[in-house]
């Protein structure tokens, strides 16, 4: 003897079990926990000086530096920096979006809490402070 509701059982098993293995598709540590880095994220007190001019020393000035400006582009003064952020380029490479270069080349992306340092940066209009 087959219980009534048996189908309904059935299908709403087979449903839970899909959607059991479809949620967790994209979850990534970083992903998962990015509100827990992004409290200890300072994004109110960003400066060029004290922030993103370090953020360019240790990710960019191997290559853009006035030394030797890969591309033509000097990343280790205001003067190169706020000219590559006045065009957009700074943001697009660093956040890996549109038609720039995604940078740092050959290496991961900046880690969130940097390219939010950088975007309050860009905010902000891009203070020489």
């Amino acid at each position: 003897m087959r219980f009534p509701n048996f189908n309904i059982f059935i299908y709403s098993i087979l449903i839970l079990l899909a959607w059991g293995f479809v949620s967790c598709y994209n979850d990534n540590e970083e992903y998962l926990y990015q509100h827990l880095t992004d409290q200890t994220c300072d994004t109110v007190n960003v400066t060029f000086s004290g922030t993103i001019l370090p953020i360019m020393n240790q990710y960019c000035v191997k290559c853009h530096s006035t030394a030797s400006p890969s591309a033509g582009i000097s990343l280790d003064n205001y003067a190169g920096v706020s000219a590559v952020a006045a065009t957009g380029q700074l943001w697009g490479s660093v956040s890996w979006t549109g038609n720039f270069s995604a940078m740092p080349q050959g290496e991961n992306q900046l880690s969130p809490c940097n390219l939010s340092k950088i975007r309050a940066w860009l905010n902000k209009a891009y203070p020489n402070d």
